[in-house]
């Protein structure tokens, strides 16, 4: 009997022994899955901030595109008030045509400021392909304007500091 009582012992052990490499074999690969979960979702996670990021800026950027091509289309508007003040430097301060002109230019001028579109002042300043177009260079009056804005043909414009419009350069040669 003791041989039987043994080896149902035996038989025993070796069942227990089996389960538990089953069950340690069953743990390795539930960590497995585990570790492959939590990588999965770490990387969805970083996508989705991506995402976020990604469409805020898309966002904003077409905020200010659409801004930017309404005051594009403006700037010839700028261009025609510089000219018919030009034109009516002879006329008289007292003028009230003068003065209207003058009230109407002024407050679309700080309108356009308050959007953030600056006047480049480029006369006098060394050219700069960058934020100029040369349209044709001529010989230079004086030896210190050499490669520098003589004259200025068509108004450059910046809006946020970013180029919307060159301006149009005569350069000393």
């Amino acid at each position: 009997m003791m041989n039987e009582n043994e080896n149902t012992q035996d038989q025993e052990l070796n069942q227990f022994e089996e389960n538990v490499e089953n069950t340690a074999a069953e743990a390795d690969d539930l960590n497995q899955k585990l570790a492959e979960s939590n990588d999965r979702y770490t990387r969805l996670v970083a996508e989705f901030d991506n995402y976020k990021k990604r469409t805020s800026k898309e966002k904003l950027e077409l905020m200010q595109s659409a801004g930017k091509d309404v005051i594009v289309k403006l700037l010839p508007v700028m261009d025609d008030f510089d000219r018919a003040l030009g034109h009516m430097k002879d006329i008289s301060d007292g003028d009230a045509i003068k003065q209207g002109v003058e009230l109407v230019n002024n407050k679309f001028r700080k309108t356009m400021e308050q959007l953030g579109v600056k006047e480049m002042d480029v006369l006098g300043k060394p050219f700069d392909a960058e934020y100029q177009e040369a349209i044709t260079s001529i010989p230079s009056p004086t030896p210190d304007m050499k490669d520098k804005v003589i004259d200025v043909i068509e108004k450059g414009y910046l809006l946020n500091d970013s180029v919307i419009r060159y301006a149009k350069v005569v350069v000393g040669q």
